[in-house]
């Protein structure tokens, strides 16, 4: 596989109460911003091999121009290598996608796009903060189909104490009815620098119990494979294999990417790098021609080992059995995992079930605790 480009594009129009990711509720910073991402992106030419998908996430990228993006979609292309089949995405929010728009989109090439829906319900949406409206993002779907997007990603949650189970399964039902080529379904989570994490701590909203994020969780799984959805990954469904994101898979398997943008992520071999969380950080160290690095690791050959035996506990196609080769009494303990539904042990590797992906992030401490 290939290595992937991820690009952060932190300016939105609003910040969400539940966002933990970077952004700012802005556009005044985007020429500067551009201008550092420019200089970057010249920093590492050359380092990676020929990148084959393209990522542009945020934030929400939609949210620039059409000058800015195609500013930055140019100077990409002009200075790295890309395979002909590239997969090249960018995140949309449903009130940004104007038929002008999404032929913009098309002629820069974007040939998948992954839209922030989160809801088909009003009063959910209202509770979340997002800006546009269930006919909103109907309508959405249905211009991207018009326009001959034929690879669409559609982001849901689940989780909110105004939400029951059925009006969940209603918003399922509802996505499905666009056919879209992927689905990912994701848990509210109450992150402590958020608005919704203060709120929590102030003990005015709670986090779904265990046993209702269970049933969600299960339900969700059950609906959308009986619908011939893939359950691929924890939070994350697609019509087929060839469906799956092909950015998102290089993070859960080793594969080398490269992270632009303040804040972003980047792993090459054994080591990672991730940049300032600011704007002005960034662009200040670029202006100096340093690299806008927060913190680096290198990893040894055991937590390299042991990262991918958690990371492929978290996808369906699991790890190989020689990931726990070393671990103390592993065969006893693969056993009890068998026994408890939690895996399965299919042509020599350890497959994760539903059951499974709920305590994923358990499993890898059975064996080495």
């Amino acid at each position: 596989m290939l290595p992937g480009l991820y690009i952060h594009v932190p300016f939105c129009r609003s910040k969400c109460p539940y966002c933990a990711f970077y952004s700012i509720p802005s556009s005044s910073l985007i020429p500067i911003w551009l201008d550092g991402l420019k200089k970057e992106a010249l920093l590492y030419k050359g380092q990676f091999d020929r990148f084959d998908s393209l990522y542009i996430g945020g934030g929400t990228p939609t949210f620039l121009s059409r000058r800015t993006l195609a500013g930055m979609m140019e100077h990409l292309f002009t200075h790295f290598d890309f395979a002909p089949d590239s997969e090249i995405t960018i995140e949309a929010n449903p009130c940004d996608l104007s038929d002008d728009k999404i032929r913009m989109l098309r002629e820069l090439g974007f040939n998948r796009v992954s839209l922030g829906v989160q809801s088909f319900d009003d009063a959910v949406l209202r509770c979340m903060g997002r800006r546009h409206t269930a006919e909103e993002a109907k309508k959405a779907l249905a211009r991207l189909r018009l326009f001959g997007f034929d690879n669409v990603g559609v982001d849901l949650i689940y989780g909110l104490e105004e939400q029951s189970l059925k009006e969940w399964i209603d918003t399922l039902n509802c996505a499905l009815s666009f056919h879209p080529e992927h689905i990912s379904c994701y848990e509210l989570t109450l992150e402590k620098k958020t608005v919704f994490g203060r709120l929590q701590q102030e003990g005015k909203i709670q986090p779904l119990s265990e046993e209702d994020g269970r049933s969600y969780f299960l339900t969700t799984s059950q609906v959308l494979t009986e619908s011939g959805y893939i359950h691929y990954e924890i939070s994350n469904f697609a019509r087929n294999h060839a469906c799956r994101s092909r950015h998102n898979r290089k993070y859960w398997q080793h594969v080398p990417y490269l992270g632009l943008g303040p804040s972003a992520h980047s792993f090459l071999q054994r080591d990672r790098w991730w940049n300032v969380r600011s704007v002005r950080e960034y662009c200040a160290a670029l202006g100096k021609g340093l690299p806008p690095v927060k913190g680096r690791e290198t990893l040894t050959d055991e937590q390299l080992r042991l990262e991918s035996l958690a990371l492929g506990l978290r996808i369906r196609e699991g790890v190989d059995l020689r990931h726990i080769a070393s671990a103390p009494q592993s065969g006893t303990t693969l056993s009890r995992m068998e026994a408890a539904g939690l895996v399965k042990v299919m042509d020599g590797r350890i497959i994760p079930t539903e059951e499974g992906f709920l305590v994923a992030d358990h499993l890898p401490v059975c064996f080495f605790p």
